[in-house]
């Protein structure tokens, strides 16, 4: 299956990226800054805007899909919500006080806190406090051992998922009193105080969890780790086992990123340089297969002038075969997967490209 869209931005490694709700705008990490393209004329992208501020290396990025804010995060230990105005995006520094750099960054789905993880072993929750004219922070902190590299938020936006390289993906309650308002009971928990552990979970093997996320419903958790696995958690209740975990191992390369695209399908990519989809419920999970065919872009045009080519490489390289191109859309690991409408996903990595999938 090809990709709906490749979109080849630069040369750089693209850290994160996020698409405005209409589409017709996306943000990248590239570096020390965000940068910010706008849909020109069909489905090209050109460079628009810039957001300059960080002084070290941007790790995280999110658009507010209803009031259009920008989040951004980065290793100086900083984040900023830009907002925009008549005069351009202009940046409010937000108080993180952390003291290592921080990883990732996400907006809550109700767009009135977001969540920042960190080296630091804690994850800041930001909400912004009308009397000082601020973002503040709250610090979940206690049982996390190690850095947070990735965070995900539950539709009710007060559960928070993270993955850490301690090998744990935990969830915990983010409730803060006089900006939240009192969740449904879920089987995550009932009562549910600032910093309360909902749920602790260790893949097999104990290696480091690069990515989690809640399913559409909120009643499933995923998480990828450096062993190259899937893991889903269906909670049955509060203060309950789990109803069912089930681990898919795989003999492919560690995923970095995880997404569902429906409650029986998630997709994956990493390493491979290619997106997988795994399939299941909670009688179990199976790895459904690549994305996309193997023979990848341009195989018609390889059979073309194969002939040719293959005369070509002997002479100039003397063998038949360039094998310096990946047969995937990606050229490099895919580091970043995200929903981008009912349907499709998109994906960015180390290659520079951001790519919408048809799923």
């Amino acid at each position: 299956m090809a990709p709906s869209e490749v979109h080849q931005l630069f040369h750089h490694p693209i850290a994160d990226h996020s698409f405005s709700a209409d589409r017709q705008s996306l943000a990248v990490a590239r570096e020390n800054n965000v940068e910010l393209y706008t849909r020109a004329g069909g489905s090209k992208f050109q460079l628009s805007d810039e957001l300059t501020g960080h002084d070290k290396t941007v790790t995280g990025v999110d658009i507010a899909p209803n009031s259009g804010k920008i989040v951004t995060c980065s290793q100086d230990r900083n984040a900023y919500v830009w907002e925009p105005t008549a005069n351009g995006w202009k940046p409010t520094l937000v108080l993180l006080r952390i003291n290592r750099a921080a990883t990732c960054v996400r907006w809550s789905p109700n767009e009135n806190k977001f969540a920042v993880g960190s080296g630091a072993r804690v994850i800041a929750v930001c909400y912004f406090e009308e009397e000082n004219d601020w973002w503040v922070s709250k610090h979940l902190k206690k049982p996390i051992r190690s850095t947070i590299t990735s965070v995900s938020w539950h539709p009710n936006s007060v559960l928070l998922a993270a993955g850490s390289a301690d090998g744990h993906a935990r969830v915990f309650s983010s409730f803060i009193k006089g900006v939240d308002q009192k969740p449904e009971p879920s089987a995550w928990g009932e009562r549910l105080p600032f910093n309360t552990v909902c749920g602790e979970f260790l893949n097999n093997t104990a290696g480091w969890v690069h990515s989690c996320a809640f399913s559409p419903s909120g009643n499933a958790l995923a998480f990828a780790a450096h062993d190259s696995s899937i893991t889903v958690v269906y909670p049955s209740a509060p203060d309950q086992p789990p109803a069912a975990v089930i681990s898919v191992t795989t003999q492919l390369l560690p995923f970095m990123s995880v997404v569902w695209t429906s409650e029986a399908e998630i997709i994956a990519a990493g390493y491979d340089c290619a997106a997988y989809r795994f399939q299941g419920n909670e009688g179990g999970w199976v790895l459904a297969g690549a994305l996309e065919a193997k023979a990848g872009a341009g195989a018609a045009d390889d059979k073309e002038e194969s002939a040719l080519n293959m005369f070509k490489q002997m002479d100039l390289k003397g063998k038949t075969k360039d094998d310096t191109k990946l047969h995937t859309t990606h050229q490099n690991t895919v580091l970043m997967l995200r929903g981008y409408q009912d349907g499709k996903i998109s994906s960015s990595g180390v290659d520079g490209r951001v790519v919408v999938w048809d799923v």
